[in-house]
């Protein structure tokens, strides 16, 4: 477990520092904010100009950590937090059908109906993300391979899941919301992190990544899937496999064929990525990539 205690050098380490720095009496000049120590004033560190400081902890903390639990590969899985395993997904179907009859052909019902139906359908993507949560941290090649997700419900738990029911830890990069938003059971509890900073947690995602699989999504997915693409295109990163799972999803959502004709990317850029149906299939791309 990270506890940060590390002392290197003569000086005294912020640990003692904290333990001496209690109120020295009941003056007011000892019990002032202004006397306390910066790292122990919360208030302070949460002023807007700290927000540089705060950036910097947070890019620092997980780093740590990971550093610690000597974890230097990863796969990172993307894809929606609404897309429920087969059978949560078949009780809320049986349940907005049973609503929806009682009611006098009420439309709000029916699209939740449609809405139910849907997810039905979508959630063979979570039994194969928990597939291949399991493969990847089952194996046993050069590279030691950790899964790390976003840390929610839906695909994100799917993989996690996986990766918890083969006996591996796997990581979760959870984002605080308006809306609650917990991380999932099933990642391993010290490798669980929360993030404020999108920018950051996104960073954190790929530093380590040695593959990239986009499952269907949303808003999210989207946004981390075209960063990706637009880091790897610009060669801020270096080239690794980003694979779209369904290709009959992301053919319909995005027109990348589209962006060749309209000029806005070259035909070249479609090689970034490969469409995959199955997790065995995204397995041989992953374990291809690292065994070259």
């Amino acid at each position: 477990m990270f506890v940060g205690k590390t002392k290197k050098g003569p000086f005294a380490s912020a640990h003692e520092e904290a333990a001496a720095s209690q109120p020295c009496d009941d003056r007011p000049q000892c019990r002032s904010a202004s006397y306390r120590l910066a790292f122990q004033d919360p208030p302070f560190l949460l002023r807007d100009e700290l927000r540089p400081v705060r950036l910097q902890l947070e890019l620092l903390k997980p780093e740590l950590i990971l550093q610690e639990q000597h974890i230097e590969s990863t796969v990172v899985v993307f894809g929606s937090a609404r897309i429920p395993d087969p059978e949560t997904a078949e009780s809320n179907l049986v349940s907005a059908q049973s609503e929806y009859a009682k009611s006098d052909d009420d439309p709000r019902l029916a699209h939740k109906v449609a809405t139910a139906r849907k997810a039905l359908e979508n959630s063979h993507y979570y039994d194969e993300a928990r597939k291949l949560g399991h493969l990847i941290s089952i194996n046993t090649g050069k590279d030691k391979l950790v899964v790390v997700t976003g840390g929610g419900p839906g695909i994100m738990e799917a993989a996690n899941r996986g990766a918890h029911e083969a006996g591996i830890p796997s990581i979760g990069m959870n984002i605080t919301l308006p809306h609650e938003q917990a991380p999932n059971e099933y990642i391993t509890p010290d490798l669980n992190f929360q993030f404020h900073y999108f920018a950051v947690r996104k960073m954190h995602l790929l530093m380590r990544a040695k593959s990239l699989v986009a499952f269907p999504g949303g808003f999210g997915t989207l946004d981390e899937l075209f960063e990706t693409l637009t880091l790897i295109q610009t060669c801020k990163v270096q080239p690794i496999p980003v694979l779209l799972f369904g290709q009959a999803f992301w053919e319909r959502i995005i027109n990348f064929e589209a962006l060749v004709e309209e000029g806005t990317i070259s035909g070249k850029d479609l090689d970034l990525f490969v469409y995959v149906e199955t997790a065995e299939q995204a397995w041989e791309v992953i374990s291809g990539a690292i065994d070259t």
